[in-house]
């Protein structure tokens, strides 16, 4: 099967923005393989070198590139097969992502071919299901955020103090937006309580250090007019 260069990518976006697990670097890498699949002229696979992918996808760490690399290929994006040999680079297949004749692009399917042997397998339910599993709008009760918290390591107080922020709001960022999911919601509530306390805590330590230099100068204030003639 052939791939249609505006098909796939509209296809693959639509998928990319359905996907909350996909952060910009996935995105880069992805989109580095993908004009490095174009240059092969869409082969079933092709081997790529590291130190090339990184420098076309921007990604400077070894470390983020193996993760991202293998996290695309748990997603289903594509299918990475390492090489552990210095001079023959690791394998890709990109799985191809497309439309079907009659189909609006907001209809897109996914169309994984393993092989040019094998059937095309169309993104059904099962995958639909996989992506809508990392959407979370809200939890089902207070309990759920509590125990999210504990995990997290955080005080109960905070756990109430968020259930009770967003359901008065209806679970909408601003009181707007819906959120997509809570438990990022949450860390970034987690993050914005250290930012408050580490500022709380400088501010005191500001204010510690400049009454404790006021205190220093009225102790070193001395009276002009002494008379020297009292003994001491």
């Amino acid at each position: 099967m052939e791939v249609n260069y505006i098909q796939h990518l509209n296809a693959v976006f639509k998928a990319f923005q359905e996907d909350s697990r996909l952060n910009p670097t996935h995105i880069s890498l992805y989109l580095a393989l993908f004009q490095l699949w174009n240059h092969h002229r869409f082969r079933e696979s092709f081997h790529v070198n590291r130190e090339d992918v990184m420098k076309l996808s921007k990604i400077g760490s070894k470390s983020t590139y193996h993760r991202c690399v293998k996290e695309l290929n748990h997603y289903k994006y594509l299918v990475y097969e390492p090489s552990h040999n210095p001079f023959k680079g690791s394998k890709i297949k990109m799985l191809k992502f497309g439309t079907t004749s009659g189909q609006v692009l907001e209809q897109a399917v996914y169309q994984a071919v393993p092989n040019q042997g094998q059937a095309v397998v169309r993104y059904n339910k099962h995958i639909q299901t996989n992506l809508n599993s990392y959407k979370l709008p809200k939890p089902k009760n207070e309990i759920e955020v509590l125990q999210f918290f504990k995990k997290e390591e955080w005080p109960e107080v905070e756990a109430q103090k968020f259930f009770n922020h967003y359901q008065s709001i209806g679970w909408k960022i601003g009181g707007k937006i819906k959120i997509e999911n809570w438990h990022a919601s949450a860390k970034n509530w987690m993050l914005k309580a250290e930012e408050l306390k580490q500022e709380k805590n400088k501010n005191e330590l500001s204010q510690n250090a400049a009454l404790s230099l006021s205190k220093g100068q009225d102790n070193l204030h001395t009276t002009r007019n002494k008379n020297y003639n009292k003994p001491l």
